[in-house]
């Protein structure tokens, strides 16, 4: 090669070089993992958004969709404190809040300015049926028994559970009780607001009868023989818990399913938001989502952005409906 051209060749060499190195930065975008991002936890450790949450992490640092995901609790007022500070975030693009029926009905139970609705609605993830449960040696062998007992001496029986007012365990012993003709009034609910990880010594130790509360915190224990699961509130059998039937098949019309979202603050914007719906669509996406789904007896509810903002909408004002029929409209 000429001396003349040369200087042209390494030109061309160094303009290659750029090219391709821009080319490989471009193209790896897409692959290098999230960071930043923190999950906030209205309860303390232990219960169903806290495992929810956690689990969510894990598997997004598990597929490298994301990297150092943190996550937190902020417990307080059935999770109302959680959305109040997710509101009060205001713009702040790395912070979501691991929610779900439980603060919609906190919400309208404790009348804190914070609402769902001022929330930007990013993902619903999961359903997962509540169980009524009894620790192995209750006297109450089936629902039906438990039913009995419950009818003759309402007052007696003490119904414990992993949500404060208006969360999903506090209203579906009062909706069974109305079901069964029985006035919600009656029942003596004793809140353990931090989810199973409060309510799961009490049910152990005796001081409530049964729980309401959503099987998946439970699973442990009831393989372990220490719990027995009566009845579960879908509307089909649940492959994790075999042989157990639902209310509808125990003859109680009543079908009853609990849901996980993630919200975050207001004002973050539309790339913001379609960050998040992108990493936690390749979160749903995974085969290791899929085996948590299984491994906790989740049911895959995922949903994402403007469906999953109508969604809510509707959920809002159901539980508002729900919230103002059966009394509970008093300050928590």
């Amino acid at each position: 090669m000429s001396g003349r051209s040369r200087p042209v060749y390494g030109t061309l060499c160094v303009l290659l070089t750029l090219v391709v190195s821009a080319c490989g930065a471009w193209l790896g975008a897409g692959d290098n993992p999230v960071d930043g991002l923190r999950i906030m936890v209205p309860n303390t450790p232990g219960g169903g958004y806290d495992t929810t949450a956690r689990t969510v992490a894990r598997v997004l640092e598990e597929t490298g969709t994301a990297s150092d995901v943190q996550v937190f609790n902020l417990p307080g007022a059935g999770g109302t404190v959680g959305l109040q500070r997710i509101v009060d975030e205001r713009g702040n693009k790395d912070l979501a809040l691991q929610m779900g029926l439980g603060v919609v009905g906190a919400s309208h139970v404790t009348h804190g300015p914070a609402t769902v609705g001022q929330t930007t609605p990013i993902a619903r993830l999961i359903d997962e049926p509540e169980a009524v449960v009894v620790r192995k040696d209750s006297p109450y062998r089936t629902i039906g028994d438990l039913i009995s007992a419950w009818r003759k001496a309402p007052a007696r029986l003490r119904v414990g559970g992993g949500s404060s007012l208006g969360g999903p365990d506090h209203l579906l012993p009062m909706e069974l009780a109305r079901t069964i003709g029985l006035d919600p009034k009656r029942v003596e609910y004793v809140a353990y607001d931090g989810g199973g990880g409060d309510l799961l010594p009490a049910l152990l130790d005796g001081k409530v009868d049964f729980a309401t509360s959503g099987f998946g915190e439970f699973l442990d224990q009831i393989d372990a023989g220490q719990l027995r699961v009566l009845a579960v509130t879908s509307d089909r059998p649940v492959p994790a818990l075999d042989g157990v039937p639902t209310l509808k098949a125990s003859g109680i019309p009543l079908v009853f399913d609990n849901w996980r979202g993630i919200v975050a603050p207001p004002g973050i914007g539309a790339a913001a938001r379609q960050r998040w719906i992108d990493v936690l669509t390749e979160l749903h996406a995974s085969r290791q989502w899929q085996a948590e789904l299984a491994r906790h007896g989740w049911t895959d509810a995922f949903a994402t952005g403007d469906t999953f903002k109508a969604y809510l909408a509707r959920q809002d004002k159901a539980v508002a409906d729900l919230v103002a029929h059966l009394g509970l409209n008093v300050t928590a």
